[in-house]
């Protein structure tokens, strides 16, 4: 605590400094020039110190008046910085000086009031979303499990087995949508466990193409990797790091142009392990690339493909849970996924 303190004088002094030294240089030079030269020829004894002592008084309120600028410049930094419970020390401040400071002080309130009200009002919306999905998820279950039991009846309506594969295959679809809210909206207000832990990238991307290659073939994409010799350690949740790799790769298997190819590679830079998806698009991208990790946003207007717009928004937040960085690059047709994830 008191080396603390020792540091926040130090580094007040530091700032001010300029101010001290220019103030002594004025001072001594008035003190040679009109007091010792001048004032020995026109000034008595009595005059002489009263003069030294009105630039000592001065040159203390120019100091004084250095430092109080600098508390309201810690003040406008803490505010730049996103520290909004900061708060100015009134004492020793006057006039328009503690004007200011009140008015930054009800600023830092507010935006403190209103940060709190986000944050609670995000916690219960996922609250809200996740007990609506648990109350959902138990009857759903019931139907996917019933549908099941239907198509697993020997059953000669032809008509019926339709039905019920179809009713299937919409609640498996449905339920798939709610997992994908829930980890959309917990991921999104970092309610999600993430366990930080030494990765091996390549590996991580070796599976991830393992999985989807032959999906890809399917869609008629043609896959082409690069990743380097030497393996590549950072620092991720793998988990949560496969569940980016699988909603990419399968955003790209929905939306990807049929007879084109997939770029995947993985690069090193000084802090970071590079990963990049590339491929060309089916449908014309008249999106900015912020809107396509909104939620809901969908890179196809028309509504033909199957998808709830969660996927890009989902990678976006996990990415960002794991301490990486997500780009996303649209240019015309091409699309492009640049993640960063934090070297060892």
């Amino acid at each position: 605590m008191k080396d603390n303190r020792i540091r926040n004088v130090m580094k007040k002094f530091v700032d001010i400094w300029p101010t001290c030294v220019a103030v002594l240089i004025i001072a001594l030079i008035e003190y040679i020039v009109v007091y010792v030269l001048l004032g020995y020829f026109y000034y008595d004894a009595e005059i002489r110190v009263y003069k030294i002592i009105q630039t000592i008084l001065f040159s203390v309120y120019i100091i004084h008046d250095a430092l109080l600028k600098r508390r309201l410049r810690d003040a406008t930094d803490s505010l730049a910085d996103g520290n909004f419970s900061y708060q100015i020390r009134l004492s020793g401040l006057y006039g328009d000086y503690r004007e200011i400071a009140e008015n930054l002080n009800s600023i830092s309130e507010g935006m403190n009031l209103a940060v709190e009200e986000r944050i609670k009002s995000e916690r219960m919306k996922t609250e809200l979303i996740t007990n609506v999905s648990h109350d959902l998820k138990t009857p759903l279950t019931s139907i996917v499990n019933y549908a099941n039991l239907i198509n697993q009846e020997n059953c000669e309506n032809e008509k019926i087995k339709e039905y019920s594969e179809v009713l299937e295959r919409q609640s498996i679809r449905m339920k798939r949508l709610i997992d994908d809210l829930v980890e959309a909206s917990k991921a999104s207000t970092g309610n999600l466990d993430i366990q930080l832990e030494k990765c091996e990238a390549d590996i991580l991307l070796t599976q991830a193409v393992g999985e989807f290659e032959q999906k890809l073939q399917n869609c008629g994409l043609e896959l082409k990797i690069s990743q380097p010799q030497n393996g590549i350690q950072i620092l991720a949740d793998s988990r949560r790091l496969w569940r980016v790799f699988d909603n990419l790769m399968n955003n790209i298997c929905k939306y990807g142009q049929m007879g084109t190819r997939v770029y995947l590679t993985l690069e090193e830079s000084e802090k970071y392990a590079v990963f990049t998806f590339k491929n060309t698009s089916r449908n014309e991208l008249n999106f900015k690339a912020d809107e396509l990790v909104e939620r809901f946003v969908r890179g196809d207007l028309s509504r033909n493909t199957e998808g709830n717009g969660l996927g890009l928004s989902i990678a976006k937040s996990l990415t960002e849970l794991q301490n990486g960085i997500f780009e996303l690059i649209i240019d015309g047709d091409l699309f492009k996924v640049v993640l960063k994830m934090p070297k060892i």
